[in-house]
């Protein structure tokens, strides 16, 4: 929430504590009639009683309608203001904060937490850029919505006040008209008593000539008489109307100050508290990852301690083997012995059978001769014997 925001929601702390203390009174319960009234209300109720002329049927009329003018006044602002207003409400705004907090959940995005089956499937973790994206966008949410809850706030003190002064003009109006109500009444009665019976006496004082006219007046009298009577009577289901509206102003005006009493607390006490946790919420996840990276920066560290440790190990092993060697290995040097003398011996065995197979072969050439000889002689012999029979 903007430090603006939350200076005026301070500001208008005492305004609300002001408008949420008036006691409105309480309305009267009955109508005080002029013989019971106090010399105060007797003397308004005579004024009214003079404001009826039953001569004058308007005046019967309109009586009492003058009291209810300034309300019809208040009201009608009050209703012209209603449809001015352009805002929504603000119960509306109330819940939406709610649902903007709930939708954080630090949860979702912890580093730390084991990955849904959605994000093994895609491949794809939760990023601390993504935490603190959504933290932003929760808290641009947040300053916007406060925003809107100080002006529901102000639009809600104005409604209070303005539902004081209707509270005041109907209560004024109520006993407006039980004054008018008094005075029909005091009215019917000294026309029942005093005006009906003087003219019924003036009809049967009348000469027989103006009699017709005078009795003509006297029913005229009793009709405005009853004119008047329903119009009192109208007046008393008016100001049971009107009375059954005092509470219902109360309720609603009742039901604004709680609202607006909740909206100040949300926004001095309850948003700052929200705003510290998420803003924990950030830190702890910024915490977690730099744990994190000093975890596996330290992981490496002993990776590299053991890792380098065996290499070392295997090193040191191969140079002192080879270290330990002499130029030849001893039995290196038996096995060249051993072909070397195994060659030898093969020489001299090669040597023998070729030896061993040239006699052979003189002794085969010898023969081969010596047939080669016998088989020329006797082929000499074959070709001379015929000549000499010849």
């Amino acid at each position: 929430m903007s430090d603006t925001v939350q200076a005026n929601a301070q500001a208008l702390l005492t305004e609300v504590e002001k408008v949420t203390a008036v006691i409105l009174p309480e309305p009267m319960a009955e109508v005080v009639p002029l013989e019971e009234a106090s010399a105060p209300q007797a003397e308004e109720i005579r004024k009214r009683m003079a404001e009826v002329d039953l001569a004058n049927t308007q005046s019967i009329i309109s009586f009492g309608s003058a009291a209810q003018a300034e309300l019809q006044v208040i009201s009608q602002a009050m209703l012209q203001d209603v449809k001015n207003k352009d805002v929504g409400p603000a119960g509306d705004s109330l819940r939406k904060i709610v649902t903007t907090i709930r939708g954080f959940g630090a949860d979702e995005l912890d580093l730390r937490r084991e990955a849904s089956w959605w994000e093994r499937l895609l491949g794809r973790a939760a990023p601390f850029a993504e935490f603190v994206a959504k933290y932003e966008e929760v808290q641009a949410q947040i300053d916007r919505i406060t925003s809107e809850l100080l002006t529901h706030e102000h639009t809600l003190l104005k409604d209070i006040k303005s539902l004081d002064i209707l509270y005041e003009k109907t209560l004024t109006f109520y006993n407006e008209l039980a004054l008018y109500i008094a005075a029909g009444e005091a009215k019917l009665a000294e026309t029942d008593s005093v005006t009906i019976p003087a003219k019924e006496a003036e009809v049967a004082a009348a000469p027989e000539a103006d009699q017709v006219m005078k009795a003509q007046e006297l029913r005229d009298l009793r009709a405005a008489r009853d004119d008047l009577e329903r119009r009192v009577h109208d007046l008393r289901l008016t100001r049971q109307v009107t009375m059954q509206s005092l509470p219902s102003i109360r309720l609603v005006q009742e039901n604004d100050k709680s609202l607006v009493t909740k909206i100040n607390s949300t926004l001095v006490n309850t948003v700052p508290l929200w705003e510290t946790q998420l803003a924990q919420a950030v830190t702890i996840q910024r915490s977690k990852e730099a744990a994190q990276a000093v975890r596996e920066a330290n992981d490496l560290t002993n990776e590299l301690l053991k890792s380098n440790a065996e290499n070392l190990q295997q090193a040191n092993k191969v140079v002192r083997e080879e270290m330990e060697r002499g130029v030849f290995d001893i039995e290196t040097v038996k096995a060249a012995n051993a072909t070397l003398i195994a060659t030898i011996n093969e020489s001299l065995a090669i040597a023998d059978e070729g030896k061993a197979r040239r006699a052979r072969a003189e002794e085969e050439l010898v023969k081969m001769e010596a047939e080669l000889r016998d088989t020329l002689a006797a082929a000499r012999a074959r070709q001379i014997t015929p000549a000499a029979s010849a």
